[in-house]
């Protein structure tokens, strides 16, 4: 059982930055697909960013340009999320996702593993 826990959230301020990390509990190599998703209250869950095994990643397109960028490390079998310029709108708890399964996915039932989340707040 692939079991993933996020840390690196909190408060921060408009403007700020925050670096989000998930430890996979085995081999990261065996996990096809890994991502980012964020829950504001009153709504749906909302799809960041992708990376495959194979490296290729993708953000979503509903996101400011260069606002987020996703990326691992193998070696230490963690997965990262850099979030700059953060807004009030940014608030939300961040998940850390995984599939078994390849290839680039951006919606929810493309993952089969979660972690619990962490809150990130951006005060105004």
């Amino acid at each position: 059982q692939v079991q993933l826990v996020e840390s690196g959230g909190g408060l921060v301020q408009t403007g700020g930055s925050l670096r989000l990390s998930c430890a996979v509990s085995e081999g990261s190599f065996t996990l096809g697909r890994m991502g980012w998703f964020r829950q504001a209250p009153g709504k749906e869950r909302e799809f960041i960013g992708v990376i495959t095994q194979s490296d290729e990643s993708a953000v979503s397109a509903d996101l400011v340009p260069g606002r987020f960028t996703i990326s691992r490390d193998k070696g230490e079998n963690s997965l990262y999320l850099q979030a700059n310029s953060l807004e009030p709108e940014d608030t939300a708890v961040y998940y850390c996702a995984a599939s078994q399964r390849g290839g680039v996915r951006t919606n929810v039932g493309g993952f089969d593993y979660w972690g619990p989340g962490t809150q990130v707040t951006v005060s105004s």
